[in-house]
């Protein structure tokens, strides 16, 4: 990891959203059914607090949004296509 969001053709979930993460987007990620808190040491995955830093799917940043609870973003981690789902401006108001 470097510290930016990238993507690729096996990106799914397009994990583009440079975020810095809260209780909120957390809670409401596993209301959602992703549960980003519990570790996970079979996926090498230490499980995320309140401030960690987390590539997340734009299209989730974007319920969160939606849902009144989406976290900070750290605009130059993102990766461009962000802007595919999010408009830019609204990232922006993010930052």
């Amino acid at each position: 990891r470097d510290g930016f969001c990238h993507t690729g053709d096996s990106d799914k979930g397009r994990h583009v959203v440079c975020a810095l993460v809260t209780d909120a987007f957390l809670q409401f990620s596993l209301a959602q059914g992703n549960d980003l808190i519990t570790p996970r040491p079979e996926w090498d995955f230490a499980g995320l607090k309140a401030g960690d830093k987390w590539c997340l799917c734009a299209s989730r940043w974007k319920e969160a949004h939606d849902a009144g609870v989406a976290p900070p973003v750290l605009l130059d981690a993102c990766h461009e296509k962000a802007t595919e789902i999010i408009s830019l401006e609204v990232l922006q108001a993010y930052a």
